[in-house]
């Protein structure tokens, strides 16, 4: 084990096994359905999320508990890790860095925590990224510089059907969700400081994923180091056919993968996005 380890969250939708691979170790958020707590990654996937979506289930999220990061830290810890590296999810739409700190002041090796500001694959790549500094012997300082930036490079880029469920998690207020839907259009989404918000409009799902590869191409036009994944919510068939566009046009590989279920909840059905970042040190996925 590298004498820093990396830890990150279930946001980071990485596909299973792909963080186990770099020796990341990642904290679970829970999902209410109906009342019944489950843990993401665990006991909860994306596909039970959709059915649940699909039957108008009551669905809740919420952040790793104390306890739950504490178990990884002390875990790590009897592992051999002398230090911890803990990435995660944007603290402007989650509370899961505010319980990372806390931990930290328990853990029995030195935490630092670092605040993304990101989501999805922009987190989950901050973190892979970080791993790779780690496992190569760097110290915890630059363990920490390399996941912030990449974590601050990322681009990313949603589709959505609606914007009601953001409404209704308190990720996006009212009137930017009413103009988002605003004559039928479907809105396309950002993260910009951190936090969701409506970047464009766009009249299909189809013009929504032409935006995507356009902006594929930009990322690429912008830097030589991109790295790209695309994301879906219970459609595979749609995020392959995107990520081949992607493929064609920038001859980068992409990672594919479904959007965490955390993420799922807040954006509802029908999701398609693309994340990209700047890392120089990847290898192509």
């Amino acid at each position: 084990m590298s004498r820093v380890l990396v830890v990150t969250d279930s946001t980071a939708s990485l596909p299973a096994g792909l963080a186990a691979e770099h020796g990341v170790g990642v904290v679970p958020l829970q999902v209410g359905i109906d009342g019944e707590t489950f843990h993401e990654g665990i006991d909860l996937d994306s596909a039970a999320l959709v059915a649940a979506l699909d039957r108008h289930a009551v669905v809740t999220t919420s952040q790793p508990s104390v306890g739950a990061f504490l178990e990884v830290y002390r875990a790590a810890a009897a592992a051999g890790a002398e230090r911890i590296v803990s990435v995660h999810l944007s603290g402007e739409l989650s509370g899961t860095v505010r319980a990372a700190a806390l931990a930290a002041s328990d853990s029995p090796v030195p935490v630092e925590v670092v605040d993304s500001r990101s989501v999805a694959t922009g987190l989950g790549f901050a973190a892979l990224a970080a791993a790779r500094s780690a496992a190569a012997g760097a110290p915890t300082d630059e363990v920490v510089r390399v996941a912030e930036r990449v974590a601050e490079s990322t681009r990313a880029l949603f589709v959505v059907d609606s914007l009601d469920h953001l409404r209704r998690g308190g990720r996006l207020s009212a009137a930017a969700a009413a103009i988002g839907t605003a004559l039928g259009l479907r809105p396309v989404l950002g993260v910009r400081d951190g936090r969701i918000e409506v970047v464009q409009k766009v009249r299909s799902r189809g013009a929504g994923a032409d935006r995507l590869v356009a902006a594929a191409e930009a990322a690429l036009a912008a830097s030589p180091h991109v790295r790209f994944a695309v994301h879906h919510l219970g459609d595979d068939a749609a995020a392959r056919a995107c990520a081949r566009r992607v493929e064609d046009v920038t001859g980068r590989s992409v990672l594919v993968s479904p959007v965490s279920a955390v993420l799922g909840a807040h954006v509802g059905p029908g999701l398609l996005a693309l994340v990209s970042v700047d890392d120089p040190g990847a290898v192509d996925v």
